[in-house]
């Protein structure tokens, strides 16, 4: 039985590195240091995410729905997987603004805070 790939050490949580490869039909095997692509570097619930998000085509709207999650979540998800990848995500202030004006609205709509305070909230943002 084949075991899944790990991607970080369990002791000290550093990245692991391939050091041989086997083919079950020849038996050949070849040693060396091989890297892991940047999707071994993610999470199970990383991997889960990035397959609902390409099953939806990057609609966000569709992701909400499927995993019953609000915008700043799957925002939230999407950037930890990008930043899991390496890749720098900008945190300008106009999409800190942006996210928390969503998610006023979302409390809003859940009834957690009356439209007076959705209202005072919205106006001091920036």
């Amino acid at each position: 039985m084949k075991k899944e790939v790990i991607s970080h050490c369990p002791i000290c949580a550093n990245e692991l590195t391939i050091t041989r490869l086997h083919c079950d039909k020849c038996q050949i095997e070849i040693n060396g240091a091989f890297s892991l692509s940047k999707l071994s570097l993610l999470t199970k619930e990383q991997l889960n995410f990035v397959e609902v998000f390409l099953k939806n085509s990057g609609s966000i709207k569709a992701i909400e729905k499927d995993l019953n999650i609000s915008y700043p979540t799957v925002k939230k998800l999407l950037n930890e997987v990008l930043n899991t990848m390496g890749y720098d995500v900008s945190d300008d202030i106009n999409s800190k603004d942006s996210l928390k004006r969503q998610e006023i609205l979302d409390k809003l709509a859940a009834k957690e805070i009356s439209y007076e305070e959705a209202t005072n909230l919205l106006k001091n943002l920036r």
